[in-house]
């Protein structure tokens, strides 16, 4: 491990309140979590309700720039506070609004960082812009492996073909088009790509859940995100009362969609009622965890991984330098050995064997998939909330108060080297982004004289 990612992690693990250490927590132990971007390029051509972004965003110019500036900078203090590797998006605003070599500057600026970055979009471009992104001047890959999110779902208004979607089924081309972009380019440049789905799920979408991921579990997307939505941002797109659509709402429209019980309790990933995450594969059209959180096996395992392999990064390490860690920390635990043949025999058995596995390996039918519910806050109760935390004071009122312990435990952060912060995304979002925009109109006015 690294002796900055040794830190990190501890430092995390330090901070997070008593109620996550649990022993499925992969955060402070194999994660010090996602980092984003805030203040590059707030603008967006979609208009969405709801609209996480302030007033404001839409009045602000795209300049790239300002954009690889800022992300140079904003990475830098995160190499700095966070160690040397960690997953961070791209993320304004729409990020296909940045010219094709600008934008490639700001991804080569994450990575110059040790960060792994992910491209936040709609996914409303053309091939030609993907083929600019990825390629120089000599028609060279400029990147071996490029990650995007597309957030597709029929809140959101203004998509060529579909400018007013009624139905979350309208829009299953555009998502297939999206990946069918990738797929093309890999068979010509041997480009590597993983890719999420985003779905922001409100009252009027919430019954559309489970066909949405009956139509896209094939489709080639490795994550499928939910977000319920929030009040947060632009007033104005509140449209509806969201308090009825949480997280086991969703998650039970997933497995309504899917067919089968979809286990997220063997690996945690902050505070459980911010973020659900199960990770697992596809086989032959049916989800596998990981680990089963009802197999002691695999449990097991999960905790000697936690406890021996947790600071290695899995992603982003030369193959053969990882297999020297491995190696190096196995020798050190000799009974992990065992313990690893345990969970996969466990794991082969939920399968159907290793000739079920090869098969559907060889026939294109294995494949990663994550599902992911990720839960914003309300802003009128992390204003406050944040605002007492930044004095020191642990909230009288039992909701601000789990909104602290929440925010304390935040997945997701966004650096301020300018005040020495890391800011949780929701205290971003509802407390930081109004001024940031507005400071952001006068520095990149639409106009310029």
């Amino acid at each position: 491990m690294h002796p900055e990612t040794r830190q990190a992690l501890a430092e995390r693990w330090a901070a997070l309140p008593e109620h996550v250490r649990t022993p499925a927590q992969a955060l402070g132990r194999h994660a010090v979590g996602c980092e984003g971007t805030h203040g590059v390029f707030p603008k967006c051509n979609l208009t969405c309700t709801p609209c996480y972004h302030s007033a404001d965003a839409n009045k602000v110019r795209v300049d790239g720039g300002h954009t690889v500036a800022e992300v140079t900078r904003q990475m830098a203090y995160l190499r700095e506070r966070r160690g040397p590797y960690a997953h961070a998006q791209l993320i304004g605003g729409e990020v296909s609004l940045l010219s094709p070599d600008d934008h490639a500057a700001a991804l080569q600026a994450m990575r110059d960082a040790g960060r792994s970055p992910m491209s936040m979009t709609h996914g409303d471009f053309d091939p030609e812009y993907l083929r600019a992104l990825v390629t120089g001047p000599g028609g060279a890959l400029r990147f071996d492996r490029v990650s995007f999110a597309a957030h597709v779902d029929s809140l959101m208004r203004g998509r060529r073909g579909a400018v007013r979607p009624r139905t979350e089924a309208e829009l299953n081309p555009f998502r297939e088009r999206f990946v069918q972009m990738f797929r093309d380019l890999r068979a010509e440049t041997g480009l590597r790509y993983y890719l999420a789905h985003n779905m922001t799920v409100t009252p009027a979408n919430l019954g559309q859940v489970a066909e949405t991921v009956r139509a896209v579990v094939g489709m080639g997307y490795s994550m499928m995100s939910f977000q319920p939505a929030a009040h947060v941002g632009d007033e104005r797109r509140w449209k509806e009362s969201y308090t009825a659509v949480d997280a086991d709402a969703v998650w039970a429209e997933l497995e309504r969609g899917l067919g089968q019980r979809v286990a997220h309790e063997g690996v945690e990933f902050g505070d459980p009622r911010c973020n659900r995450v199960a990770f697992g594969f596809l086989l032959d059209g049916r989800w596998h965890a990981f680990v089963d959180p009802d197999a002691p096996a695999e449990t097991a395992a999960r905790d000697a991984f936690f406890a021996h392999y947790g600071g290695i990064a899995f992603s982003g390490t030369p193959p053969l330098l990882l297999v020297a860690k491995v190696l190096r920390a196995a020798r050190r635990h000799p009974g992990d050995v065992r313990i690893a043949v345990r969970w996969a025999r466990s794991l082969l058995r939920r399968t159907g064997g290793p000739g079920a596995v090869v098969r559907g390996a060889r026939a294109g039918r294995l494949g990663l998939m994550t599902f992911e519910v990720h839960s914003f806050m309300d802003a009128e109760h992390v204003a406050p909330a944040w605002d007492l935390m930044q004095r020191g004071i642990e909230a009288d009122d039992p909701r601000l108060r789990a909104t602290q312990e929440r925010l304390a435990a935040c997945t997701y952060s966004m650096a301020h080297p300018e005040t020495g912060q890391l800011v949780p995304a929701c205290a971003q979002h509802s407390v930081l982004d109004p001024a940031e925009n507005v400071e952001l109109r006068r520095l990149l006015p639409l106009t310029v004289v």
